[in-house]
């Protein structure tokens, strides 16, 4: 079972920074692929940014051009740069683990870090 810790939330005012950080608990090349899904109050839960190991990187309309998703392959680690924040960026951001191959894979979902955009 994988294993996803997450840190990096807070409080930000619009406009500012945060970095995301999601350590995994086994190496990032046995994961089929990785990435962050947020949940708003009252809302779904939306897909944010994936990433595809040896693969492709795909972002929500929403954060296009103000979010990047990146790895340390090293540290096992996945992360979720985040600028120019507003206040509907506010939500729980989750990290999940797509562990096994494209075929058959088991997710797996980290605890969830609150981001507060607001002045």
């Amino acid at each position: 079972q994988v294993q996803l810790v997450e840190s990096g939330g807070g409080l930000v005012q619009p406009g500012g920074s945060l970095r995301l950080s999601c350590a995994a608990s086994e190496s990032l090349f046995n994961m089929y692929g990785m990435g962050w899904y947020r949940q708003a109050p009252g809302k779904q839960r939306e897909l944010v940014a994936r990433d595809i190991t040896g693969g492709t990187t795909n972002y929500a309309t929403a954060v296009e051009g103000r979010f990047t998703i990146s790895r340390d392959n090293a540290e096992n680690t996945v992360y979720l740069q985040m600028n120019s924040l507003k206040p509907e960026d506010t939500a729980v951001y989750y990290c999940y683990a797509d562990q096994g191959a494209s075929e058959y894979y088991t997710r797996y979902w980290g605890q969830g870090t609150q981001v507060t955009v607001s002045s």
